[in-house]
Order: C-alpha cells, then sequence, then structure tokens
C-alpha cells in the first residue's frame, strides 16, 4: 500500500485523460493516471477517427468550436505526422439532398476562413469528368460534388503516444488500476485504488474525473458526494465492410433522417458511421443495435450501388461507443459540442471532472483545464510546451 502525494491524480485512460496528463506535466506538476483496463479502452478508441473542425458545426452556429478545432488540427499534422494525416472528403449534393449547392459552398467557404485559408482548409468543386473515379458513387440525379480536406487518425494510437509523452515528461500510469473511492478534504482527496488484489492509498490535491460516460459514476464515489451535471449517453455506431474506398472520404446525408454519415476507408476495408441513440445503460455493456446496423447498411446502399441489397448480416464488424452531452430537449445530432468543466467547489475545487469533449481540441481541452484550474495548485517549473511536443505512434 503506497500513501504518495500528487498534484493531480487522473480517473480514467481515453484521450481527455492522457491529454491533461500531458499538459500537467509539462506544467511541471506530479502526474498520476489511473486506468482500469487499458488506453483508449472506451469512446477514446470507437470514435470516427476524424481530426476535423466539423463542418457540420457551423449549421447550429459553433463557430468558436470549429474555429479551435480547426487550429488544432493544423497543430496536429506538424506534430504527429505519423498519426495524423489529411485525406480529400467528398461532398456529393443530389436532386433529394435538403442542404442545397449554395448552403455547401457557403459553409465550406466558411469553413475555409475559420482555418485562415490555409492550403488544407481549402476547396473545389470536383468536374462533372471526374464523377466516375469516385469509388462508384451513384450519380443518379447528382447535381454536384465538392472536394475539402480534414484528417483522419487511429484514435487509440494517438492516446497511447499522447500518454507516452506525458510518461516522458514524468507522469506515472497505473493500468489497469480500479478507481474505488474518494474522501475529500481540506487539502484535496484521499483516493483509494486497487491494482490486482491490492489496495492502494494515494493523495491529489486536484481529482480529475476524465472517465466519460463513467463520469457520474465516479463521483457517486466522493465523500462527500459530488453533485453530477445532467448528462446524456448518446450511442454512435460504426460498421465496418469489405471493400476499400481509395479516393478518400465520403460526407453523404442519411436518406432517412438527413443526419451527416461519413464512409471511410479504414485498414483495407470501409467504415460508416456514425448513429445517435439515446444510451440509458451501463456504458461497459453498449453494443451496436440491429437498427442502427440496419440504418448504416441503408446509407451506404443509397450512395454507393455496389452495396446495394446489403444487410447487417454482410458486415465485416461492428462497434458502438457513447457521447456524453448535456441533457436538452431536441435531437442529439443539433446540440452543443462544447466541453464542460465542472468542480466540486468552484472556489476551492478538491474534484474536477471533464465531461464531453472533441477527440481534435483534446490538447486545447487540457490546456485549458489546467489554466482553470491552476489555484488549486502549487506553483511549479514548466518543464515543456504541448504546442511543440511530437507525438509518435508506441
Amino acid at each position: 500500500m503506497t500513501n504518495r502525494t500528487y498534484d493531480l491524480v487522473i480517473i480514467g485512460g481515453g484521450i481527455h485523460g492522457a491529454g491533461v496528463a500531458q499538459a500537467a506535466a509539462a506544467a511541471g506538476y506530479s502526474v498520476l493516471l489511473l486506468e482500469q483496463d487499458a488506453l483508449a479502452a472506451g469512446t477514446s478508441s470507437r470514435s470516427s477517427k476524424l481530426i476535423h473542425g466539423g463542418l457540420r458545426y457551423l449549421e447550429s452556429a459553433q463557430f468558436g468550436l470549429v474555429r479551435e478545432c480547426l487550429h488544432e488540427r493544423a497543430l496536429l499534422l506538424k506534430l504527429a505526422p505519423a498519426l495524423v494525416r489529411l485525406q480529400p472528403f467528398f461532398l456529393p449534393i443530389y436532386k433529394h439532398t435538403q442542404r442545397r449547392p449554395w448552403q455547401i459552398r457557403t459553409g465550406l467557404s466558411l469553413y475555409a476562413a475559420l482555418g485562415g485559408l490555409e492550403e488544407e482548409a481549402l476547396f473545389r468543386q470536383v468536374a462533372r469528368h471526374e464523377w466516375d473515379a469516385l469509388d462508384g458513387l451513384s450519380t443518379s440525379g447528382l447535381q454536384k460534388v465538392y472536394c475539402y480536406f480534414d484528417g483522419q487518425t487511429d484514435d487509440a494510437a494517438l492516446t497511447r503516444a499522447v500518454m507516452h509523452s506525458a510518461q516522458a515528461l514524468g507522469a506515472e500510469l497505473a493500468m489497469p488500476a480500479r478507481f474505488v473511492n474518494a474522501e475529500i478534504t481540506k487539502s484535496g482527496c484521499v483516493i483509494h485504488y486497487t491494482r490486482g488484489a491490492k489496495e492502494q492509498i494515494c493523495h491529489a490535491r486536484l481529482m480529475v474525473n476524465a472517465a466519460g460516460p463513467w463520469a457520474n459514476r465516479v463521483l457517486e464515489k466522493t465523500t462527500p458526494q459530488v453533485r453530477p451535471l445532467t448528462m446524456d449517453l448518446v450511442q454512435g455506431t460504426h460498421i465496418i465492410v469489405e471493400g476499400q474506398l481509395s479516393q478518400g472520404i465520403y460526407y453523404v446525408e442519411a436518406p432517412q433522417d438527413r443526419r451527416a454519415v461519413f464512409a471511410i476507408p479504414w485498414k483495407g476495408k470501409t467504415m460508416v458511421g456514425t448513429t445517435e441513440t439515446l444510451y440509458p445503460g451501463d456504458p461497459a455493456d453498449v453494443v451496436p443495435l440491429p437498427q442502427e446496423e440496419d440504418y448504416l447498411c441503408e446509407v451506404l446502399g443509397t450512395y454507393f450501388p455496389r452495396y446495394k441489397g446489403i444487410t447487417r448480416h454482410h458486415i465485416d464488424g461492428a462497434f458502438a461507443g457513447l457521447r456524453v452531452l448535456p441533457h436538452t430537449r431536441g435531437t442529439a445530432f443539433s446540440r452543443p459540442r462544447e466541453t464542460i468543466f465542472h468542480a466540486d467547489d468552484p472556489a476551492h475545487p478538491s474534484v474536477a471532472t471533464i465531461y464531453g469533449g472533441k477527440l481534435t481540441a483534446y490538447r486545447l481541452t487540457a490546456e485549458k483545464f489546467i489554466h482553470r484550474f491552476a489555484t488549486a495548485l502549487p506553483a511549479r517549473q514548466a518543464r515543456a510546451d504541448t504546442r511543440t511536443l511530437p507525438l509518435t505512434p508506441v
């Protein structure tokens, strides 16, 4: 049984837990991260694997989020060239498409402007004579095709690289390690956890709850119990089918409900996603639903005739992850994607929770978190700047 004191103890080894570990270690703080299974075992390995600005968020006027994500995309392309690469995204407009060509062009122009009009932020209209080369994309009723660029990554590999960077700066990783409970004191938290059959105890000046879908379950195990925010878990499913898309990623409009769906080349096959279904159960039990798989098969068959008639029985693989979104009325698709920081005591925090967040903006989110809670931590000498730390596969 240990009894060490850390500036920060982080619960959860997803991209945001790893990001905070890196930012905190770079700022000179002592850090311990507890992960119960494996790095990126939850949502951070079940995303659409895109490093992007979020073109569709322009529709809900989330301009600040898009600008931040585009800035972070540009930075990650420099810091992690072996993990993040630009891909062409093709956006076809059909007679039945809800968003008209002028709307798409306006959105892409704004997207380029928010991206600083850098080369990777620009777009073009694909000439008609090029349509036949677009992986068999249906041309029936096709009016225009736009091409722009965004990033693609292996989300789990990126998470491991960020944690490796944090460890190189002195952060410690306990894995597998299961969080048991935390007692809030005047000087922070006493944290109980297990490694194997052994119970361990450590002290944290600030406990960081980066448990994603399990965040409110972590708060239930604090004494006194921290009041959680009311959040919804929204399931997103992806399917993987045989066949490779060679030209890039396709951003299409689901015929069933006009949602955005991506068809993505992935490890020699095609990945299609995602869905948005409210999830009421245990995060550990999330699995793709048959109706979600049917939905994605129909989307794929609508736009690529070679997949016409595909059913979920043809699926080569599928996975489901959970987003944490504010509880509001309306569809999950229209909800804000801003990250929320929640403290047990805003004036003297001992427990700080991260709700939501985007894979693309993980680094900036972590820096904002460290800045927000610096008053709860002792003064330290910075070791590095995350804006200049290279990330390499491990």
